[in-house]
């Protein structure tokens, strides 16, 4: 499905490229994490608390940062964001240099605490889009998000050679890339207003309290929690199954990863519009929730690369087809005045899940089996399905 208005393809394909610019910085540590933290006297289960300190500060200041975003506009929010992610990622750079594990923990921290960037630009493709095709602009953010995790980790392994410092010090790079391209090229597509008595700043005031007592917008949350957290226990728990089953190193684990951002890149940027059109987002959720499920057992019980890959394929396109199809039905439950605030609780449930699911993920790693994790989101997904399959029925 094609966006026809000349505006909202423009701003369609700046948050794409900020978002793309974001994700291979993320994609390019991500996957090596595991490594540097082994290096550093840490253990699975720390992994998982690196990962959780991340999310905790995320899921409580992506709400606040939603609801400025409503009142003062996209672009301030974002800007904020990637300056944040910069500074957390040359922080990151110094940790490994230096192989002081604390340092990694605060700079996991500050970028979880700006990493408000995400909600808003999918706040302000909501903004641009109408119902009918705001599936197919958040397919296209995905399709940042996609081609971000193809080249990040293929850019990261590729670059370790040099040294642990050089996959974050480019990521580092390449976030203030994203930061100088978004203050010259990122339109503004939303006039917030701080006037005390407005209708819209009524509506920005919208709390937590209140999103609780909307069911549809409830199940919503839930739904973002559940795939988050069979999301998050995949990206924990993923290299080391590989390394502990098959002795991969991290160039093979990048290559991997960088399939999976592959998958999802033909999903979210050529597929999914049509897919909306011929089933509907609620349609997709459901259905790409079993597909993640039928991966994710998959990779569970693999002890050979073949099976393992085709897992990989499967979680890839489930969440390729699930991600932004409830960024659409979120925005369409918000209304188009509170957008950010409740895009912004949403990405706060997914935070949640990543706070959860990484320690999760490393706890059951460590403590029961390697496979575990995948266990345990193979579950989560089923469980995201049979919620898709009551919100469709309160539809």
């Amino acid at each position: 499905m094609t966006i026809p208005d000349r505006r909202a393809r423009r701003v369609v394909f700046f948050v794409f490229l900020t978002v793309f610019l974001d994700l291979v910085g993320f994609g390019i540590i991500i996957p090596l994490l595991p490594f540097y933290v082994q290096t550093m006297g840490g253990s699975a289960e720390t992994v998982g608390f690196i990962l959780a300190s991340f999310s905790l500060t995320q899921l409580v200041a992506t709400p606040f940062l939603g609801r400025l975003s409503d009142r003062f506009g996209r672009r301030p929010v974002i800007l904020l964001s990637l300056a944040g992610n910069a500074l957390a990622m040359v922080l990151f750079a110094l940790a490994t240099k230096t192989s002081l594990l604390w340092l990694l923990f605060v700079s996991r921290i500050l970028a979880g605490a700006t990493a408000g960037n995400l909600s808003a630009c999918q706040a302000a493709i909501a903004d641009v889009t109408t119902a009918e095709n705001r599936a197919a602009g958040m397919g296209r953010l995905g399709a940042g998000i996609g081609l971000g995790m193809v080249l990040g980790p293929v850019l990261g392994s590729s670059v370790s050679h040099i040294g642990a410092w050089a996959p974050p010090l480019a990521a580092a790079a390449l976030a203030c890339a994203d930061l100088i391209g978004a203050f010259f090229f990122m339109p503004e597509t939303h006039v917030g207003s701080a006037l005390a008595g407005s209708p819209k700043a009524d509506q920005n005031d919208t709390t937590l309290a209140q999103v609780l007592t909307e069911r549809r917008i409830v199940t919503v949350l839930g739904l973002y929690f559940l795939t988050f957290l069979y999301m998050s226990n995949m990206q924990v728990a993923l290299a080391l199954l590989t390394r502990s089953r098959l002795a991969w190193t991290p160039m093979e684990i990048g290559r991997t990863f960088g399939l999976f951002g592959l998958i999802m890149l033909v999903v979210q940027g050529g597929l999914i519009g049509r897919m909306t059109r011929a089933w509907g987002s609620m349609a997709l959720v459901i259905g790409g929730s079993l597909v993640s499920m039928t991966g994710l057992t998959i990779i569970a019980v693999s002890h050979h690369a073949p099976p393992l890959v085709g897992g990989l394929a499967l979680l890839g396109l489930g969440l390729g087809v699930v991600n932004p199809s409830l960024s659409s039905i979120a925005a369409d439950a918000a209304g188009s005045a509170r957008q950010g605030t409740i895009l912004g609780f949403a990405q706060s449930s997914g935070g949640l899940a990543r706070t959860v699911g990484p320690l999760l993920g490393g706890l059951l790693f460590a403590r029961v089996a390697v496979g575990a994790p995948f266990v345990a989101g193979a579950v989560a997904a089923l469980l995201a399905a049979v919620l898709g399959v009551t919100l469709a029925k309160r539809q």
